[in-house]
């Protein structure tokens, strides 16, 4: 397996993808704030979440990255397309498994059956993430995409 190629191109591609869907969220076409999601589960600052939250992802997209790289050794074959194949699956289980499991576990998170009395300052993404805007699904298609055509083109097979 590409341990050297795993160690940087994980890194490339996960600042890759959370640059694009920050930029995607401030140009206004989706709500999720992933490094806000993610470090509100450790803190309740929204500045030190966003700055916590964007290690957490980084730290996340390495763990995702071995597992390309694992795939990418056993087929004994990197492309991009297969990257890109990888990060439709891989944006596929984010957004109909992973996401709508996270109000179970995050402590500002609001449920979908949180009422009135919730102090959550989260709401939930819900289903493919559409609470957060009807284009977040697509958005996060693409910079999985990205993330998946980034390392199938830069990881080594071997």
């Amino acid at each position: 397996m590409d341990w050297t190629g795993w160690a940087l191109f994980g890194l490339v591609a996960t600042v890759a993808l959370t640059a694009a869907l920050i930029s995607a969220q401030l140009a206004g076409l989706t709500r999720l704030d992933l490094p806000l999601v993610l470090g509100t589960l450790v803190t309740e600052d929204p500045d030190r979440a966003r700055v916590v939250g964007f290690f957490i992802h980084l730290c996340t997209g390495q763990g995702f990255a071995l597992g390309y790289a694992a795939a990418f050794a056993l087929l004994h074959r990197a492309t991009w397309w297969m990257g890109a194949l990888f990060g439709l699956l891989h944006v596929g289980i984010a957004l109909t498994v992973i996401l709508p499991l996270l109000p179970g576990v995050h402590p500002r998170m609001a449920s979908q059956r949180a009422g009135p009395s919730s102090t959550a300052v989260l709401e939930p993404p819900g289903l493919f993430a559409l609470n957060y805007g009807v284009q977040t699904p697509a958005v996060a298609a693409v910079v999985h995409v990205l993330y998946g055509i980034v390392l199938g083109l830069l990881l080594q097979p071997h």
